[in-house]
């Protein structure tokens, strides 16, 4: 079962989450290698969107924003594009798409990142968004400030936190065809009423990179094998880290959602993006094709529509605005 974990340091300014992923991972593995067109996604791309996918659920948990939380990467290179998106309830669901060959064992910027071109958006779409009302995005490319090439998809997105949260974030994710898993340390923010050095103090306590404490939990973090993380239970691995440190652990709660995968596709969804295109679009593709197939790159599910079915489309009123979340569809 896949499970979110929450731990905070007690009396330091950090907390962290780790997040492992057993069905939900493996049932999206699984669609996709079903689906008779595409066939399985190569391990290179399988392993990288396992990183992507509990990176997401570690990002929305932490956040605890509500609504959508969708990363997506844009790729230079054979991987064209890869998205995951994760709702507040931990309701998840991810894709990948390629356009070129990628060889076993292809590096992240091989892969991605060619000529530095790559670039990772993180999208937050509210729950009830009013009309005209635009979801914050954040964009980062895929290099480090002196313009070379991120390694691994772990440092874009701890680039990104930086840049965007001025908070120091430790990631360290892995996944295989079984499970993906994350662990995420944060330094907090230590300006605050509660404290009660002076303003000069705090301004120097608080810059970037400079909490002792922090330093020294991220080396500990970081020293977490891909096979650790993927094989030992997440309190195996926090004994393994953190026994020295007083680590306040909170046991995943099982009235809490769980992370799940739940893809939100449905033929009502499919219906209004055909009737977005027009009735003399739709004509054109059954004169060509004699059918309409429109298939969710998420679930694989195929959703196809006759001559009949478009008829009946049209049939039923003015053509409505196709569903907004989504640019995903």
């Amino acid at each position: 079962m896949s499970e979110l974990h929450k731990f905070l340091f007690e009396g330091l300014p950090v907390r962290g989450l780790l997040v492992r992923l057993t069905d939900s991972w493996q049932d999206i593995l699984k669609r996709r290698a079903q689906n008779q067109e595409t066939g399985a996604y190569p391990e290179p791309v399988r392993h990288l969107l396992g990183e992507m996918t509990a990176a997401a659920v570690l990002m929305q948990a932490n956040i605890q924003f509500e609504g959508a939380l969708v990363l997506q990467l844009h790729g230079q290179g054979p991987l064209q594009l890869a998205v995951v998106e994760v709702q507040s309830d931990l309701r998840l669901r991810a894709m990948a798409k390629t356009n070129g060959s990628v060889s076993p064992g292809m590096r992240f910027d091989e892969m991605a990142n060619q000529d530095n071109l790559g670039r990772c958006a993180i999208t937050l779409d509210p729950v009830g968004r009013r009309p005209g009302q635009q979801p914050y995005q954040g964009v980062v490319s895929l290099y480090d400030d002196q313009k070379q090439p991120l390694p691994r998809f772990s440092d874009v997105l701890a680039h990104y936190m930086l840049q965007s949260e001025q908070l120091d974030t430790t990631l360290v994710l892995a996944a295989n065809d079984q499970v993906a898993a994350g662990l995420l340390i944060q330094r907090l923010p230590m300006a605050g009423q509660a404290n009660l050095a002076g303003p000069q103090i705090l301004a120097e306590e608080d810059a970037i990179g400079r909490s002792e404490d922090y330093n020294r939990i991220a080396i500990l973090a970081n020293s977490l094998s891909a096979d650790e993380l993927l094989q030992l239970a997440p309190t195996q691995v926090l004994h393994r880290l953190f026994w020295q440190e007083q680590v306040r652990y909170f046991a995943p709660d099982p009235a809490q959602h769980s992370p799940r995968f739940v893809c939100s596709c449905s033929r009502e969804r499919v219906s209004a993006m055909i009737r977005s295109l027009g009735q003399e679009e739709a004509q054109s593709i059954l004169a060509e094709r004699n059918l309409i197939e429109v298939g969710c790159d998420f679930c694989g599910l195929q959703y196809r529509y006759d001559a009949v079915d478009a008829a009946q489309l049209f049939a039923n009123g003015p053509t409505p605005q196709p569903p907004s979340s989504s640019a995903l569809q």
